[in-house]
């Protein structure tokens, strides 16, 4: 099988992905960029992409199987050159998904015993110690209820967290809260301490957290953006914050990445920046997926993770 490794990433990046894959996939014809001639075009069945420059996809006319390396998709979706007839897979890797309970474990625990708080007090030379509360005493929600997201709300709820978890549609998660629909969006930003934004970016989700929804959370609440940029207004947050309306912001995503220097995000005193690493695709795991995949396409059975473009996700 002729294969089409893709994306926008270092070369060295590059290499290290295709050494997993080729390791996972071995005897397959790779090529790092689109085959030039059409007689080799038309041999290439899968294509392997990670946010690819537009375009890179079109003339591959055998072209079976586009699966993304990021659990993300929207780039991809967004992107009109990219086949709409051919499957797309987005990427479920199991030491992605643990990265990323890791951080929300991390937010949520640094937020509810007031860690942040002690490091600036740190900074002006303060011995104060918070007032403990137990996690039970903590409620969380989580937004989106896909593969990460039910995992964290999950984690969490082991911990101890009261955990709510909100969906568009109804859904059963053991040891969570589940809510759906806007009343009940309503009802978990209202209660919840912290928020935990992992949605997927569709047309519904942009915009998510403007001035509107930000005033609809608890007084004295918390937003955790691990999901994407586009889906918090940027302004409106800072308003919240400066406000006193909202206690905190930790951001993984944003909208202009890297975030511009300069940026109020960086010197703001209760916003905490990360560098969208929150959660990494792991390619000694992410191998194996993708192998799968490509084993099921070849012997015509069903493929994993395929994304419904319709909703975006």
């Amino acid at each position: 099988m002729s294969i089409l490794l893709s994306g926008r990433w270092p070369q060295a990046e590059q290499q290290q992905c295709l050494h997993w894959l080729q390791t996972a996939l071995p005897g397959e014809q790779w090529w790092l960029a689109p085959p030039t001639d059409a007689a080799q075009a038309a041999q290439v069945e899968v294509a392997i992409v990670a946010n690819p420059e537009p375009g890179v996809l079109q003339g591959l006319q055998n072209l079976r199987l586009i699966q993304s390396l990021w659990a993300g998709v929207d780039r991809l979706l967004q992107d009109p050159t990219v086949p709409p007839e051919v499957p797309l897979a987005r990427m479920v890797d199991p030491a992605m998904n643990e990265a990323m309970v890791h951080t929300a474990l991390w937010s949520v625990l640094s937020l509810h015993r007031g860690f942040f708080d002690l490091q600036a007090q740190q900074q002006q030379g303060l011995w104060q110690a918070p007032a403990q509360l137990r996690a039970d005493e903590w409620r969380v929600l989580v937004l989106g209820l896909g593969e990460l997201g039910g995992r964290v709300a999950q984690a969490l709820s082991a911990q101890g967290y009261r955990v709510s978890a909100w969906s568009r549609r109804p859904a059963v998660l053991n040891g969570v809260q589940c809510l759906h629909g806007e009343a009940g969006l309503n009802q978990g930003l209202a209660q919840a301490q912290t928020v935990i934004n992992l949605l997927p970016l569709t047309e519904q989700t942009r915009d998510f957290f403007n001035a509107a929804r930000l005033a609809s959370m608890r007084p004295g609440a918390s937003l955790v953006n691990l999901a994407r940029g586009a889906q918090v207004v940027e302004e409106d947050l800072l308003a919240a914050l400066d406000s006193g309306h909202l206690h905190r912001a930790v951001l993984d995503v944003f909208r202009q990445e890297p975030l511009p220097a300069g940026h109020a995000f960086w010197q703001h005193p209760r916003v905490t920046v990360l560098p969208h690493c929150a959660a990494q695709t792991d390619m000694r795991s992410a191998a194996a997926v993708v192998r799968a995949n490509v084993l099921a396409l070849r012997a015509g059975q069903p493929l994993a993770h395929l994304v419904q473009r319709q909703q975006g996700y």
